[in-house]
C-alpha cells in the first residue's frame, strides 16, 4: 500500500470542512479550511482570516502550517483543503511557497462544498520552488 493510500482522506477532508466552518470571511464570503497531517500523526487545522485591508488576509493553508510549526512539527504527510465554492481551489502562490518550505513534497486533496475534487502534490503545484539552496550560493 502506498503512503497516499494509507492516509485516512475521509477524516482529513472532514477536518478541513470543520475548519472551513470556522473561517472569518466577512468581505468575500469565500471560506476555506485546511487540515494538515503532520508526521507526528496529528492534524493541524487552519481557516482563512480576512481583513478589511486585503493584503493582511491569512490563508487557511498558512494558518494550518503556523499551528503545526507552533506545535513543533516540521514534516508533513498530507493536506486536505475545503472551499465554499463550486470548484475545488488549489493553494495560492504564497501558500505554495510556504508549503514547499517543508520538504518532502506531500499529497494535497482540494475539495469544494459542491463535491468537486482536485488531487495534487506540493511538487506539482510549485515545481521550481525557491528554497534554502539558493541562499547558499
Amino acid at each position: 500500500m502506498s503512503e497516499r493510500e494509507a492516509i485516512d482522506w475521509d477524516a482529513l477532508e472532514r477536518a478541513a470542512e470543520r475548519a472551513r466552518d470556522k473561517a472569518y470571511a466577512p468581505y468575500s464570503g469565500y471560506t476555506v479550511g485546511a487540515a494538515l497531517l503532520g508526521e507526528d500523526g496529528n492534524v493541524y487545522a487552519g481557516a482563512n482570516v480576512e481583513n478589511a485591508s486585503y493584503p493582511m488576509c491569512l490563508c487557511a493553508e498558512r494558518s494550518a502550517v503556523a499551528a503545526a510549526v507552533f506545535a513543533g512539527v516540521r514534516r508533513f504527510v498530507a493536506m486536505a483543503l475545503s472551499t465554499k465554492g463550486s470548484r475545488a481551489a488549489a493553494p495560492c502562490g504564497a501558500c505554495r511557497q510556504v508549503l514547499a518550505e517543508f520538504p518532502p513534497s506531500f499529497p494535497i486533496v482540494c475539495t469544494s462544498a459542491a463535491g468537486d475534487r482536485l488531487e495534487t502534490t506540493v511538487e506539482e503545484l510549485l515545481p521550481h520552488r525557491f528554497d534554502a539552496d539558493y541562499l547558499d550560493e
